[in-house]
């Protein structure tokens, strides 16, 4: 089985490292990181964690030296889908293509250059100290299902479920994956921009009583936009970020990864969807509303 995980930072990373150790995968990634792709080339993908491996993956910059491929995964950060998957479309032309990335309206964009969409979620979480090289800083599920208004099938669904979990990433092929996704998107919009504005870890924020009310407002106008769309969540998303508070606790969610090197957040498809969809059901979200103008404002100081 071919397999291509497009984007080499720390969940794609995760996700080839764990599919390359099974022998009936042939693994290929697709990042523009020119060192990242080096390494992986040179020494294979290193996995340090709780179980340490080295994986057999084949890694390229250019798509088109990439074979055709039957399962895919894309994991690159939201604003990079678009020119992510221009440059693998080729890649895919009879494949089945899952998301696993943050937020809301990834699925949309893969499904403009893949005949199949599986929609994914995954509270896996792990960080790249060094090129070739991938940590686990929590273990997590994975939660995949057909993307509806262009699905993948059931088969290729339980397929890609099977291997990951084989690989070592718990993951469930479900029907219908939307609660999933919006208990992890909340369970980020609550995290990750307070991690951001604050500098404060996972461990942290719950410390930090003013810190870890803003959570619990930005979750609770994140349900209820859930709620308004009919959409049942799979968990309860304050008691999913309560035990990320006590066992993840030095974890810096990507967001603040992202604002201490001065990068690009994905604001606009976490707290922006939630916003965006708030709009569109009549609920009120002014926490999330706040804390979207704020992140981009601090992006604007960078500049």
């Amino acid at each position: 089985m071919r397999i291509c995980v497009v984007g080499c930072g720390a969940i794609g990373s995760l996700f080839a490292a764990h599919l390359g150790r099974l022998p009936d995968a042939e693994v290929w990634a697709f990042d523009v990181a020119e060192a990242q792709v080096r390494a992986i080339n040179d020494g294979g993908l290193r996995l340090t964690g709780t179980d340490p491996v080295v994986s057999r993956v084949q890694a390229r910059t250019d798509g088109a030296e990439i074979p055709p491929c039957q399962l895919g995964i894309v994991a690159t950060k939201s604003l990079h889908t678009e020119s992510a998957m221009l440059a693998t479309a080729r890649v895919f032309a009879d494949g089945a293509v899952c998301s696993v990335q943050n937020g809301v309206g990834n699925e949309e964009i893969v499904a403009r250059h893949a005949p199949r969409v599986i929609r994914g979620t995954t509270i896996v979480a792990g960080s790249v100290p060094a090129p070739g090289v991938v940590h686990l800083d929590a273990p997590g599920d994975t939660w995949i299902g057909p993307f509806e208004p262009k699905p993948a099938r059931m088969d290729e669904v339980r397929l890609l479920a099977d291997l990951l979990t084989r690989g070592g990433l718990r993951t469930t092929a479900m029907a219908d994956s939307r609660g999933a996704q919006w208990t992890k998107l909340i369970f980020n919009a609550a995290t990750s921009p307070v991690a951001a504005l604050t500098g404060l870890t996972m461990g942290q924020l719950g410390g930090a009583a003013e810190a870890r009310e803003l959570v619990s407002g930005l979750a609770a106008e994140g349900c209820a936009v859930a709620d308004a769309l009919g959409i049942t969540l799979d968990d309860d998303p304050m008691a999913l970020i309560d035990a990320a508070f006590s066992h993840a606790h030095g974890h810096q969610p990507s967001m603040l990864q992202d604002a201490l090197a001065r990068r690009r957040t994905e604001i606009d498809v976490l707290n922006g969807g939630i916003v965006r969809m708030g709009r569109e059901t009549g609920v009120p979200t002014p926490l999330n509303q706040a804390v979207t103008a704020l992140v981009d404002g601090l992006e604007r100081s960078w500049t």
